[in-house]
């Protein structure tokens, strides 16, 4: 059904402008963060921006980016109650984000799809964990595990 693919990827280009809008405010809410470790305020903003992207990802089928957005999530959620954010949670964080952002920069616009090896997006989120206290990620019961599908498996 080529009607149907091309019908489901016509919010794509629309949610990479709006994705890159929520990436600068995650970068802003990471600035101020390494101004101010664990401001609520900006932890709050970020939790909400990661959602917002997995939620927007999610419904076009993008679930690299939307898997990766709400690991990301979990994580600095829990970190927020357990422990103070330091420099190399912070800078784990940062990494996190910048694949985040590249992740978004090869999606190819027009038919959505992102090929790409889960392993860096798995080290990055390990050293995330690590950083802020779980030795070992435990992924949110609900979260499946980081899989890649492309935007036109996801329409089939």
């Amino acid at each position: 059904m080529p009607n149907d693919h091309k019908e489901g990827t016509q919010g794509l280009p629309e949610f990479l402008v709006e994705a890159e809008t929520l990436l600068a405010k995650t970068g802003e809410c990471l600035s101020h963060l390494q101004l101010i470790s664990n401001d609520t305020d900006a932890i709050d903003c970020m939790l909400s921006t990661l959602l917002k992207l997995a939620n927007k990802a999610d419904a076009l089928g993008l679930e690299a980016v939307s898997e990766f957005s709400l690991h990301i999530h979990g994580l600095l959620n829990h970190a927020q109650h357990q422990m103070a954010l330091n420099d190399h949670a912070l800078m784990a964080l940062k990494d996190c984000l910048t694949l985040l952002a590249w992740q978004l920069e090869l999606i190819d616009a027009k038919t959505g799809q992102l090929s790409l090896d889960d392993s860096e997006q798995t080290s990055l989120i390990e050293a995330f964990a690590f950083q802020v206290g779980q030795s070992r990620f435990q992924p949110p019961v609900h979260a499946k595990p980081l899989t890649l599908v492309t935007f036109s498996e996801r329409q089939a």
